[in-house]
């Protein structure tokens, strides 16, 4: 996105929040760190349903952290010859199972970036998209 998409984006945004024109059902992920494009409470003080941030000081820190041990392991489990869209979906569901239905609140949308688990079933679901989609030099499906 070049800046002046970025900023317009931002100033819908904020502009939003400032007139409370927020849909009661919005989401708003603000990711820029240390100082998001709004602050997280300030996102829910205006509206906004669930509310997902950079900030590891605010409830659904979204971190590259949660994705990569897990991907990177899978991929060299499975001997991947490369990393195609089929095993970054997986790394996406994997997370999305380590958060259970009744685990799933406006403050719980993800694991922790330090959850073990999260990592184990990320490497477990990209494992297995690699070797279903043929790229394992391994494995065959």
């Amino acid at each position: 996105m070049n800046s002046a998409a970025w900023n317009s984006f931002t100033v819908t945004v904020v502009v939003a929040v400032t007139l409370g024109s927020l849909r009661e059902d919005a989401v708003i992920i603000a990711m820029a760190n240390p100082t998001p494009e709004i602050m997280p409470d300030e996102a829910k003080k205006a509206g906004a349903y669930v509310v997902g941030t950079g900030r590891s000081d605010f409830p659904n820190q979204i971190n590259n952290v949660l994705v990569f041990p897990g991907l990177f392991r899978g991929a060299l489990d499975a001997r991947a010859k490369t990393v195609n869209r089929e095993m970054l979906l997986a790394a996406a569901r994997g997370l999305q199972s380590c958060v259970s239905d009744s685990e799933l609140s406006r403050e719980y949308i993800l694991p922790y970036a330090w959850d073990r688990k999260a990592h184990e079933a990320v490497a477990e679901a990209v494992k297995r998209a690699a070797i279903d989609t043929g790229v394992s030099k391994i494995y065959n499906k």
